[in-house]
C-alpha cells in the first residue's frame, strides 16, 4: 500500500467510528480483507489512464483497492448517508482521484459520472445485481469492462451453456453482448456479515463489431417468448409473439421441435434477425 493509504485506520475501525452495521435493505456485505479487495481490483486487469465506477463502497476496502493502480480517477457511487461520511478521510488521501457519488446506482447514468475510457468495478448489492447488469449490458459498448461480484447462482446463469438447467435469458444477453469470464469464488465467511451464498466475481469484456444489427429490445422480446415455457417446443413457446412461427423458424433455420434450452446464442441471433424482418414486411 501507498503511504498515503497506510496512514488511514482499518476498516473495522473505520465501521466501528461511524456506526457502518450493515443494512440488509441495501444488501450491504462489507468485504474487509484488503488481499481479496486486491485480488478483486486485479481481475479487473490493466486499469492505467481508466475512469473506474465503483457501486456501494461501504466502507471502502474495495475503494482503497483501486485507488493504489494507475487508474484516472475513481467514482464511488454511494446512497448510504453514513458510507459517504465514512469515506470522507479516504478522499483527502487520494487528492482528488477519488469522488464520492451520492446517488441511488438504479437511478443514474453511470456513463455520465466520467469520460471514456472507463470501466466499472463493484461488489454488487445482491438484491439490485441482475437489474444493474442487464442496463450496463444494454449500454456495454461505453465501457471497456465490467468486473462485478454476484451470489454464484447467478454467475452460473451468466455463464451457463445450452442445455443445462442454467441456461436462460441472462446468458443469452450477456454472452451476446459480452465475453463472459468467472474469474474466482469467495466463500459467506469473507465478508461482514457473512451472506448465505457463495459470491463469484465475473468479467465482462465487451463483443466490438458484432456483425448483426439485432436491437437489445428485440433479443430480450424473443427470448422472452421462448422461455416463457422453456420446455415446450418453440413452435408452442413462440406464439406469444403474434406472428407467424412456423415462417420465423423456418427464416432462423431452427426446428420447431427444440426448446429454447437447446438453442444456442447464434440461433437466437438468427431468431430475433428473423423476427425484425418478417415485423417489417407484414
Amino acid at each position: 500500500m501507498t503511504s498515503a493509504y497506510n496512514a488511514l485506520p482499518p476498516l473495522r475501525d473505520v465501521i466501528d467510528r461511524y456506526g457502518l452495521m450493515a443494512k440488509k435493505s441495501l444488501g450491504q456485505n462489507f468485504l474487509l480483507d484488503l488481499n481479496l479487495t486486491a485480488k478483486i481490483s486485479r481481475a479487473a486487469g490493466n486499469l492505467k489512464g481508466r475512469h473506474v465506477i465503483e457501486v456501494g463502497p461501504g466502507p471502502g476496502g474495495l475503494t482503497r483497492a483501486l485507488l493504489e493502480t494507475e487508474a484516472a480517477s475513481v467514482h464511488a457511487v454511494e446512497r448510504d448517508d453514513r458510507c459517504i461520511l465514512a469515506l470522507q478521510e479516504l478522499v483527502e488521501a487520494a487528492q482528488g482521484k477519488l469522488v464520492i457519488e451520492a446517488a441511488d446506482a438504479l437511478k443514474i447514468d453511470m456513463t455520465a459520472l466520467c469520460s471514456a475510457p472507463r470501466v466499472i468495478v463493484a461488489n454488487l448489492p445482491y438484491n439490485i445485481a441482475t437489474p444493474l447488469l442487464v442496463g450496463w449490458l444494454k449500454q456495454i459498448a461505453e465501457f471497456d469492462s465490467l468486473t462485478l461480484m454476484f451470489q454464484r447462482e447467478v454467475a452460473a446463469r451468466l455463464t451457463a451453456k445450452p442445455r443445462t438447467k442454467e441456461y436462460g435469458r441472462l446468458s443469452i444477453i450477456a454472452q451476446w453482448l459480452a465475453v463472459v469470464e468467472k474469474k474466482f469464488d469467495l466463500p459467506p465467511s469473507a465478508f461482514t456479515p457473512p451472506p448465505k451464498v457463495t459470491s463469484t466475481v465475473v468479467h465482462f469484456t465487451p463483443r466490438r463489431g458484432r456483425q448483426d444489427q439485432v436491437e437489445v429490445a428485440v433479443m430480450e422480446k424473443v427470448t422472452a417468448a421462448a422461455f416463457g415455457q422453456r420446455r415446450k417446443m418453440l413452435r408452442q413457446s413462440l406464439k406469444t409473439l403474434d406472428i407467424d412461427v412456423e415462417k420465423l423458424l423456418a427464416a432462423a433455420h431452427l426446428p420447431p421441435t427444440a426448446s429454447a434450452e437447446e438453442i444456442d446464442i447464434a440461433g437466437f441471433v438468427r431468431l430475433a434477425e428473423a423476427y425484425s424482418l418478417l415485423n417489417q414486411k407484414g
